[in-house]
């Protein structure tokens, strides 16, 4: 599984992200993503790669900017996990 961290200018509010996050839910197939106004981010958890020019496009064409795109590996922490 690949976390995706997206830093996002332009989102002010609880409905700027759903509109975020409804957009990248449309355009991939992803586990979860998840995204906060205050951090001014977006995280997907996905199986698949997701072309940066693509998850640009379909930010910018929701209406906000990518500021910063980050990947790396991403294991879940279970409950019996060692830390």
């Amino acid at each position: 599984m690949i976390k995706i961290t997206v830093g996002i200018d332009g989102m002010a509010c609880g409905m700027c992200e759903a509109h975020v996050n409804e957009a990248v839910r449309n355009a991939f197939s992803v586990k979860k993503v998840t995204s906060s106004h205050t951090k001014k981010e977006t995280i997907i958890l996905t199986e698949q790669e997701i072309s940066e020019q693509e998850l640009r496009k379909v930010v910018a064409q929701a209406g906000y900017d990518v500021v910063h795109v980050s990947w790396e590996p991403y294991q879940k922490k279970g409950l019996f996990s060692r830390k």
